[in-house]
């Protein structure tokens, strides 16, 4: 057991500048914000921050109309905070790793429950995992973004990236499916034969079959959310 005086301990955990950014981690699990402008972050994910910082909810009409409505499908799991002004703030999700991805254009789909910051310059949108609804524990939908910036994404443990190619599809549980490439063509299959090892309400294992050129990037371990209450048909 490490023990520290209350200066080294100071010393030793203390908040440092890196000089990387606007995104930037201060431990694996940490994310520091060096906000300038404005920022959307996962609701609830703000653990500290000093400066001249205002948060706000999601507004309802913020991004539209039809985005409110799959929103509310999702349940909670959607809900964005907006900090403004300027100072810094840090944001993490129980513990989670934290990856910084650079988007250059390209567009990347996160699993709902694992996106935790990202740059006003994205645009965004929600995707219901409406085949699977009835089949799993609620939670699963997935966020696609696109364009220009930065975004943080959490991950129980290591994250490994698995590269996707036409002659060699990838299947992945859905609960352990952090992100893939949104080059990808993506689709659930089901495989009765593993029934009788899987606890799921179906009685079937429910996979992700991942398909194209691209990556796939999953957790050792599977999420397990709340039960939807909302049918998706």
């Amino acid at each position: 057991m490490e023990r520290y005086s209350i200066q080294e301990f100071v010393n030793e955990t203390m908040q440092q500048d890196k000089g990387e950014g606007l995104f930037e981690l201060e431990t694996a699990r940490l994310l520091e914000i060096n906000l300038t402008d404005k920022i959307w972050t996962k609701a609830g994910a703000m653990v500290s921050y000093r400066g001249n910082i205002k948060f706000e909810r999601e507004g309802v009409f913020e991004h539209g109309l039809g985005k409110m409505f799959k929103k509310t499908l999702t349940g909670e799991g959607t809900s964005l905070m907006k900090a403004t002004g300027q100072g810094k703030l840090y944001v993490a999700d129980q513990g989670k790793k934290i990856s910084i991805l650079q988007l250059q254009g390209e567009s990347l789909f996160v699993n709902g429950n694992d996106l935790l910051a990202f740059e006003p310059t994205i645009e965004w949108d929600i995707k219901l995992m409406k085949k699977i609804a009835g089949m799993l524990s609620g939670g699963l939908f997935n966020v696609k973004l696109e364009g220009e910036g930065l975004v943080a994404i959490t991950s129980h443990y290591e994250p490994l990236t698995l590269l996707v190619t036409p002659d060699n599809p990838v299947f992945t549980d859905p609960n352990a499916t952090v992100a893939w490439s949104g080059s990808l063509q993506h689709e659930f299959v089901t495989d009765i034969s593993f029934k009788t090892f899987i606890g799921r309400g179906s009685g079937e294992s429910i996979q992700m079959k991942f398909s194209g050129n691209g990556f796939v990037v999953i957790q050792p371990f599977e999420e397990v959310y709340f039960k939807q209450t909302n049918s998706m048909g």
